[in-house]
């Protein structure tokens, strides 16, 4: 299980130049004017991990498998959105495929780039698209409600149920607030998850700052954190153009471009840190002679949903998981040492898997 999330924002923030770094592709056309991306572009990388490689290298495994991270190039969005301005229904529906967004913002200067509204504010921009968003929600949920009462009136259970959240998410739009601050009981969180809500999508605002302030940041950035912290959101600072510069480059040309940037890590490893702890999301590995793999669970995920990510007959039959911590399986120099020095655990039903354990299930066939 890897996530798709969807890179959105204004025109000529940068989403297409940080698209093709991502994905070390030139699929999505990077040009100075709106709209210079039609269709949603979709390109997947794999997400880098340190430890994948050093299990693999104790374990000699011929083959290194990492978990995926799917990125969406969504057209840009303008004022207006909600209402079929620009390529807003297309945006609109693209977006609620995605499982998180990126809000991509322009904080950097440079007037051979035109702003689509002649200025740079990033909170202001911030501000744009969550109000389109809104505002498609809320035309969406009065359509809903509208279209549900008769069967309301004749007491089906699930349009009760449904028109209770329509009602919990419309007061929260017409209070200027997205749906997402609504809180949902474990009994309604199915029923609200179908509702798709663009405002329920996790946020991650990606502050895209000229190469000099890739390290530190800018007053731009600045704003768009204090506004981020203030929201409960999440946000990263990003130089596109790095990027793109690093995703041409090999590896060992790569480090000491970022070294020279006094950079410690390209933007791909933070933003997909960022979209992991946005998402909630762990990795887990098997690992063997034949390959090191690693697979991308919930936090909070059982051992036998844990292990269906791999086939749904693991979780329908398991037994058990023999499970060694990342730490113990290095440190120790591999399975046969750790489990000698007892340090492989048999977990049950009840497990909940740990980020970085490294697992082997046992089930019936």
């Amino acid at each position: 299980m890897g996530f798709k999330m969807g890179i959105v924002g204004l025109p000529n923030v940068g989403k297409s130049t940080l698209f093709n770094a991502l994905t070390k592709t030139a699929a999505a056309q990077a040009a100075n004017f709106p709209f210079c991306t039609i269709e949603p572009n979709v390109g997947e990388v794999a997400v880098p991990d340190a430890r994948l490689d050093k299990l693999a290298g104790i374990a000699a495994s011929k083959q290194i498998i990492p978990t995926r991270m799917t990125f969406v190039d969504i057209a840009g969005l303008v004022k207006g959105a909600s209402k079929g301005e620009g390529l807003g229904n297309q945006f609109l529906a693209n977006i609620r495929e995605v499982d998180a967004i990126a809000h991509v913002l322009r904080c950097f200067e440079d007037g051979d780039v035109t702003h689509v509204e002649g200025r740079v504010d990033p909170v202001a921009d911030a501000e744009t698209i969550e109000t389109e968003l809104m505002l498609a929600d809320i035309e969406s949920l009065e359509k809903r409600l509208q279209n549900i009462v008769r069967k309301v009136r004749g007491g089906d259970k699930e349009a009760v149920q449904q028109e209770r959240l329509m009602k919990l998410a419309l007061k929260a739009l017409e209070d200027g607030q997205p749906a997402r601050v609504v809180e949902i009981d474990d009994e309604d969180a199915k029923a609200w998850s179908m509702l798709q809500l663009l405002t329920t999508k996790p946020v991650l605002y990606v502050c895209n700052v000229g190469e000099e302030e890739a390290a530190g940041g800018n007053a731009h950035s600045a704003k768009v954190a204090d506004m981020a912290a203030a929201q409960g959101n999440s946000h990263v600072v990003i130089s596109a153009q790095i990027e793109e510069e690093i995703s041409q480059l090999e590896d060992d040309e790569a480090q000491m471009f970022l070294e020279e940037m006094g950079l410690t890590e390209a933007g791909l490893d933070r933003l997909i840190r960022a979209g992991y702890e946005l998402l909630h999301l762990e990795t887990y590995f098997t690992v063997g002679p034949k390959e090191a793999r690693a697979w991308t669970i919930k936090s909070g995920t059982s051992a036998p949903k844990a292990a269906g990510v791999i086939h749904g007959d693991f979780e329908k039959g398991f037994i058990r998981a023999e499970t060694i911590a990342y730490d113990d399986f290095v440190d120790l120099g591999g399975e046969q040492a750790a489990k000698d020095a007892g340090k492989m655990r048999a977990e049950g039903k009840a497990y909940i898997v740990k980020d970085g354990d490294v697992m082997h299930f046992l089930f019936n066939t």
